[in-house]
């Protein structure tokens, strides 16, 4: 029998999972500036003498204090470019460090701490930003990143530009396949209709890679270990073991393990949130694959569906986003349908429509177990009958417009809050 071609707009919901659930080594942020380190020397042709790397306040507040993965334990911008430079290798994009050896340490380490390289803010409109300047002799060579973490937007050797693709945010998101069909209703039809042989490979990987390193996580000394200390009060728990593990794996991916993620939205933080919770929650509850793997998808789908209105980076966390599409896929597997999940994700971001984010490093795990927290209480109290009623506080009179509020609130509202937050975290400590 001949396998059914795929609609037109299922290849449509393909195309975004395939997009988005991209695998990274390391949080995304110090990784896309290695990944810009590395093409610039590419086009450099040769070691640099002296580096520069200009970046937006977002990127800076997320790569100053996270553990930089394969390289030791160093951490922050500088190391970042340094290793990108040293051992890097581009055509593993977000898995450029990879290929960094233990021989390359000590080189990284001494260049780190001299005045090799040399960091500047950028006053740019879009809060993904980087440019990475090369200078040896006579010859420089610069490579700059914009809008998304592999998005090359220029690369220039001499002055002389050897590729470019200038584009403003909106012409970027527009060579992407548009989001604008992503609603809560039509995510849940695509997650019970979906052709799933056509996207395995894509959710077999993000169970194998997310729950892996939530492994590591525990068993490893990262961070405070909070996912241990979680299961040391409640070990049988479904919903302690939940936040534990997705915990587990963001504080051990934080604290610089060199195991890979499948991310969700540029982000491996929300790719673990928006994954783990609803493979515990499975695995405990002996749920059929197949629905897990539907679940799966409904969550990522539902993941980017906020996080397109919210922007990549922003002084919101993209734990909230992603903690309430595991709340929305647990009320899947556990029987719900469209009002069910609608309710679960209102619920939710009528609790917390917003943590801020104060940069990469180990305490996301935190801000992660209260967001699978607060998804997992917004699911009890949906598969109960209950939601919060419109009106209270910013909850709409539909789950769509309360999505478009919290996304206004977060890219728009809250640009004033990014700056402050920038302004204290470059502060002496």
């Amino acid at each position: 029998m001949s396998k059914q071609k795929v609609s037109e707009m299922d290849q449509k919901y393909i195309s975004i999972l395939q997009e988005e659930m991209v695998v990274a080594l390391g949080c995304t942020e110090p990784i896309a500036i290695a990944y810009a380190a590395a093409k610039a020397r590419e086009a450099l042709g040769k070691f640099p003498e002296s580096a520069m790397i200009s970046c937006s306040g977002n990127i800076i507040k997320n790569a100053m204090g996270v553990v930089v993965p394969n390289i030791g334990g160093m951490k922050g911008i500088k190391a970042s470019v340094i290793a990108g430079l040293i051992g890097g290798s581009a055509d593993h994009e977000l898995e450029v460090l990879s290929s960094v050896e233990p021989g390359h340490l000590k080189k990284i380490q001494e260049l780190v701490d001299s005045d090799f390289c040399q960091i500047k803010q950028l006053d740019s409109d879009a809060p993904l930003h980087i440019i990475v300047s090369l200078k040896t002799g006579n010859d420089t060579s610069t490579t700059e990143i914009k809008h998304a973490h592999t998005n090359v937007y220029r690369i220039t050797k001499n002055d002389q530009i050897l590729f470019e693709n200038i584009i403003d945010q909106d012409l970027y998101l527009g060579t992407m396949t548009n989001r604008d069909l992503l609603t809560v209703e039509g995510i849940f039809q695509f997650a019970e209709r979906a052709d799933i042989d056509e996207i395995k490979e894509l959710l077999e990987r993000q169970i194998a890679y997310n729950m892996a390193i939530a492994e590591e996580g525990l068993a490893g000394h990262y961070g405070v270990r909070i996912g241990k200390t979680l299961l040391q009060g409640m070990p049988d728990c479904t919903w302690t073991k939940s936040k534990a593990y997705t915990a587990a794996a963001s504080e051990a991916r934080m604290s610089g393990s060199i195991m890979p993620v499948v991310t969700n939205s540029g982000s491996g933080n929300q790719g673990i949130t928006c994954s783990v919770p609803v493979i515990v929650y499975a695995r405990e509850h002996n749920a059929d694959h197949d629905a897990l793997l539907r679940a799966l998808v409904l969550s990522n789908l539902l993941t980017i569906h906020q996080k397109t209105k919210i922007g990549r980076l922003s002084a919101f966390c993209g734990a909230v986003s992603a903690g309430c599409a595991a709340g929305a896929a647990i009320s899947y597997l556990a029987g719900g349908g469209i009002e069910e999940i609608s309710r679960t994700v209102t619920n939710t971001l009528a609790n917390i429509p917003g943590i801020i984010c104060d940069g990469a490093k180990p305490s996301c795990a935190a801000k992660i177990a209260s967001s699978v927290d607060a998804g997992i209480m917004a699911h009890l109290i949906s598969m109960d009958g209950s939601a919060y009623e419109a009106g209270s506080g910013i909850i709409k009179e539909n789950v769509e417009e309360t999505i478009s509020m919290v996304g206004s609130m977060a890219s728009n509202g809250m640009a004033d809050t990014d700056i402050e937050i920038l302004r204290i975290m470059l502060e002496p400590k």
